[in-house]
């Protein structure tokens, strides 16, 4: 039971952070086991050569458009159920609306799986890509699809268990996907033990089969693991369960659709990148894959912090949820100059071990050092989302996220790199404005936001 004031104080802020970290971690770590699927990709890939790397790359980038939707909609499941669990509502409750969600997730997953391959052909095969190249991105992509049903399943089941605070059985199912990627993108890429050798296609393989697996590691793990068996045996009375489809639809379309935003600008930064040749579109790759990777660090902390927050403002201390959010964003803060100087000091070592190509490389380790810029807007953007999820605030900061990548960010990456003589960096540098214009929307709309709330719950009290 949350206190009824809330200190600030020195001490107050350290065991925030304590608490923060303590959810932050295992999410980090899940996240970087997840995202590592694809950065396991992208280096076996690598190993075969130019092409396979650029198709894999573009491939990688397609699919993003629907991992993201798919999850953001999904994503919904994580402040419903933390705002059930800090309102103090029945184990039953919490059951059936978690039973409600898992299935639907089958049905985002044949939607996954229906519209990547309708998708897949006509979009990959008009880039400005060798014949070849393109023809194997779509065969990637198209191997690559299955991992919809295990996908939306595991999305259902983690953010679930981050709204319910059990986090540790997240990073223990994301380590048998990544385990169980690596493995099989060794056999079915080169054909060992009698296996046949695959290439590129081979890594989609194997993306599926891990996705599964991970879904079912998690889902074993609700029956087995305490702290989440004792919510799915309670009797999942429907009635108990107020929460359902409806409130995922209202609440996850609009972090759908602001994550897609932002999902989207990189993305056509990467078809826009393939404007300048399979080279710096595979340099690309691996630049963003990194990037990705470091982002997973800001982004465990913005998961813990819609826990955190969520638990706070369900069960109505406004001032605790308030106080947790800017904790968060200080975190993420924090993380982001880290990130930041090892792409700005590393980037020639980071980029050797991703290609063997020494031009790629080179691209690469430049690429780095222009990403370690919009660090700092991402790592604070993201925990500002974060903290507004938590508060089920998705509507405006939707629109935000949508007038600053798509007004901003990608009209002065396009200006800068084809009229402004920058090239593929003006891409980059366009990202950064985006990134930089977000962060500082997200972080005021918080502000304004928990204000508003804790001066009408303090009028509610007075009356």
């Amino acid at each position: 039971m949350l206190q009824p004031s809330h200190s600030r104080s020195g001490s107050a802020l350290r065991a925030e952070i304590r608490a923060n970290l303590a959810l932050a971690l295992p999410l980090i770590a899940a996240q970087l086991a997840g995202v590592g699927m694809g950065a396991i990709d992208t280096i076996f890939a690598g190993r075969l050569g130019a092409q396979a790397l650029a198709a894999v790359a573009v491939g990688v980038n397609f699919n993003v458009i629907f991992f993201v939707l798919f999850m953001g909609l999904l994503m919904a499941c994580s402040p419903i159920v933390a705002h059930m669990v800090g309102a103090g509502a029945p184990r039953a409750a919490i059951a059936a609306f978690i039973r409600k969600a898992r299935r639907f997730a089958w049905v985002c997953g044949a939607l996954w799986v229906l519209l990547v391959n309708l998708s897949a052909g006509p979009a990959l095969l008009h880039l400005n890509l060798a014949p070849e190249t393109a023809q194997l991105a779509v065969r990637f992509v198209r191997a690559l699809s299955g991992c919809g049903f295990g996908m939306c399943l595991w999305f259902t089941l983690r953010f679930s268990a981050e709204g319910l605070g059990q986090v540790r059985p997240i990073l223990y199912a994301g380590l048998v996907g990544l385990s169980s990627n690596a493995l099989l993108d060794w056999l079915l890429l080169f054909g060992h033990l009698g296996l046949p050798r695959l290439g590129a296609p081979g890594c989609g393989v194997a993306t599926t089969v891990s996705s599964l697996a991970m879904a079912g590691s998690l889902h074993w793990q609700f029956r087995r693991r305490a702290g989440l068996r004792e919510v799915m045996e309670a009797k999942a009375d429907v009635a108990a369960g107020g929460e359902g489809l409806r409130d995922i639809l209202r609440i996850g379309i609009p972090i759908s659709l602001t994550l897609l935003a932002e999902a989207g600008l990189f993305v056509l930064a990467a078809m826009l990148m393939a404007q300048f040749g399979d080279a710096v579109v595979a340099a690309y790759q691996v630049a963003i894959n990194f990037a990705a990777l470091v982002f997973m660090l800001p982004l465990g902390v913005a998961l813990a912090t819609t826990i955190r927050v969520g638990h706070a403002a369900g069960a109505g201390e406004y001032a605790a949820a308030r106080f947790r959010g800017f904790v968060g964003m200080g975190l993420g803060l924090g993380n982001a100059a880290s990130n930041a100087a090892i792409m700005a000091l590393g980037g020639g070592l980071i980029a050797a071990f991703y290609s063997a190509d020494a031009a790629i490389a080179a691209q690469a380790a430049y690429f780095l050092l222009l990403a370690a810029a919009f660090q700092f807007f991402d790592g604070l953007q993201v925990t500002a989302n974060g903290a507004l999820r938590g508060l089920k605030d998705t509507r405006l900061p939707l629109l935000i996220t949508l007038f600053s990548y798509w007004l901003v960010g990608l009209p002065v990456a396009w200006w800068l790199a084809f009229r402004g003589g920058m090239g593929p960096g003006g891409l980059w540098w366009g990202l950064t404005a985006g990134l930089g214009v977000a962060s500082i929307g997200l972080s005021l709309r918080y502000a304004w936001q928990t204000r508003r709330v804790l001066a009408a719950n303090q009028s509610e009290l007075m009356a």
